[in-house]
């Protein structure tokens, strides 16, 4: 490939990716949880909870993809493992099968967590003059932030 020049230092772009990296394990982790929550919720609101999750995690497959894929746009090798994942993310497994209102909980929290790692990578892109970082982190900010009430008003 042919020397990268968008208009960031090197050392912005680096910055920038070091903090897309950790919403790309945010996300991914969220994303695991939730397809798990998906397969094993039970009771009373086992279908509304089980479709809800599964828009989630759709939707979180799409987003982990435009997350490694700006990761690369700023020339910096996008992490891909789940022992990558664990050392970046901030989210914590889930090691057994909650109540699907202790999902619902723990799901809230999550989306919570992604939109404060959205906050401080939005503020590093934005210093760097980012325009594209900065938008991408902005619309999963939102998306978090609206999932997260939806979850909240099933409390």
């Amino acid at each position: 490939m042919s020397k990268i020049d968008i208009g960031i230092n090197q050392q912005d772009r680096t910055s920038i990716a070091e903090g897309l990296k950790r919403l790309l394990a945010d996300s991914y982790t969220l994303y695991l949880q939730t397809h798990n929550f998906h397969w094993n919720v039970t009771g009373p609101q086992f279908r509304e909870l089980h479709l809800m999750f599964e828009e989630h995690y759709t939707e979180l497959a799409t987003a982990v993809d435009e997350v490694a894929e700006r990761i690369r746009t700023l020339d910096v090798v996008a992490p891909g493992t789940y022992k990558a994942f664990a050392a970046l993310s901030s989210i914590k497994e889930v090691e057994d099968i909650p109540p699907a209102r202790e999902m619902v909980e723990i799901l809230t929290h999550g989306h919570e967590q992604v939109v404060k790692t959205c906050r401080e990578v939005l503020g590093v892109a934005q210093e760097a003059g980012d325009e594209s970082s900065a938008a991408l982190v902005s619309d999963r900010m939102r998306v978090h932030e609206k999932t997260a009430w939806m979850l909240r008003a099933l409390q």
